[in-house]
């Protein structure tokens, strides 16, 4: 298999994990989906940038955890370009804990995330979003960390 890709940093965040996990996490997701050759790059960024991102592209006022952008080319072409994810580190460090989620743990659902969302993968209706959440699930506690979707009970 071979998978490009590319990681650029445009945040202050101290806590961004080290490129060989990112890229693992991706090359994973990738991976579950057999696919043999495949580039993705990956922009993380701090707050305002990505709501500058998320109001232009999705009409929504405010930062968010990750942005997916598929590439639009023909198949015919033959390029293994996927598309892009930006990722907002102080969004993701927020949500880690107010989830009690470890860091790793919700950086790598992310990126997971994202990625399938690279892959044609949505959430839109239900029937998308439990398959996309049960692949994300299977993808996220075979790399060994919990299942990013348990209901939080009340005793």
């Amino acid at each position: 298999m071979a998978y490009q890709i590319d990681i650029e940093c445009n945040s202050q965040s101290q806590h961004i994990p080290a490129a060989a996990d990112l890229e693992h996490w991706i090359s994973t997701a990738l991976q579950s989906q057999s696919l043999e050759e495949a580039e993705v790059s990956v922009y993380i960024v701090d707050e305002e940038e990505s709501q500058e991102l998320n109001v232009q592209y999705r009409g929504r006022d405010y930062p968010t955890n990750v942005l997916s952008f598929p590439a639009d080319i023909p198949e015919e072409v033959g390029l293994p370009l996927l598309g892009d994810l930006v990722v907002c580190a102080p969004v993701v460090e927020r949500e880690a804990r107010e989830q009690g989620k470890t860091l790793q743990a919700h950086w790598a659902h992310m990126l997971i995330h994202g990625t399938l969302h690279l892959l044609g993968f949505d959430h839109i209706d239900d029937d998308e979003a439990e398959a996309m959440e049960t692949l994300e699930t299977q993808i996220v506690t075979g790399l060994g960390y919990p299942a990013p979707y348990q209901e939080i009970t009340e005793e």
